[in-house]
């Protein structure tokens, strides 16, 4: 038997998230498909994290158990073969048989692009929120060192089925820079709630509007009261960056 470690990335738009639906495309779906046309075999295979509709991934992380003894460079070759344009494999590795996608990761990276211009760009359509009023990067930058350490942050997800139990995540960073009309907020945790990163967005969107004071953050958290924060941001902005793990 042997563990894979299979990393890709993925434009989002044409997909209803990652994890299979039974009335709408997702992500695994197409790339269940993949494997199948390569190795005649559809493995259980474990995803590191559920994404929403529209969101992106440049690093998406998956484990699957196999006996089927193709290299793993001819893998990474063969799936990016069957695989539309839209998704690929950057690589293919063993890992120890215990690892697992979701429960061996350390922490995820999540980064939310907004192009901060009167004019929208046609080319980021869905692959960043269009924002045409001024944005002060530098306060919110400072606004968002708020959400750093472990918090509970009931006030930042949005509640189902899917949030139980504890809500406290430790946040490692969070930074806010520009480049040119492109701003980009950067955020590390050891775990992330349900639209927590895009209800982080909002808020920071809410305080350069002038709806929520700069220095409110930690009130919110507080208060653990969604209605305190600001809307969940749009899902095309939101891109997984990075998965960590110490493999």
């Amino acid at each position: 038997m042997r563990n894979l470690l299979i990393t890709i990335a993925y434009n989002g738009a044409a997909y209803h998230g990652w994890q299979v639906q039974t009335n709408a495309l997702s992500v695994q779906e197409v790339f269940q498909n993949a494997l199948f046309s390569v190795i005649s075999q559809r493995p259980d295979i474990k995803g590191c994290s559920r994404t929403d509709t529209g969101v992106h991934a440049n690093m998406y992380c998956i484990s699957l158990k196999t006996q089927h003894p193709i290299p793993t460079e001819r893998l990474k070759m063969a799936l990016n073969r069957y695989l539309p344009m839209d998704i690929a494999v950057l690589s293919v590795r063993e890992v120890p048989l215990e690892f697992h996608a979701r429960y061996s990761s350390k922490g995820k990276e999540y980064i939310y692009k907004i192009w901060n211009s009167p004019i929208r760009n046609p080319f980021l359509l869905n692959e960043a929120l269009h924002y045409r009023y001024p944005i002060d990067e530098r306060m919110l930058d400072k606004a968002a060192k708020a959400f750093v350490g472990s918090h509970d942050f009931t006030s930042f997800c949005t509640l189902d089925k899917r949030e139980k139990g504890d809500f406290v995540r430790t946040v490692k960073y969070f930074d806010v820079r520009r480049e040119g009309d492109m701003v980009t907020f950067t955020v590390a945790a050891d775990g992330f709630l349900y639209n927590m990163v895009r209800i982080m967005t909002g808020t920071l969107l809410h305080i350069q509007q002038g709806k929520i004071a700069p220095d409110a953050i930690p009130g919110i958290i507080k208060a653990e009261n969604r209605k305190l924060s600001g809307p969940t941001a749009p899902a095309k902005g939101l891109y997984l960056n990075r998965v960590f793990y110490d493999i």
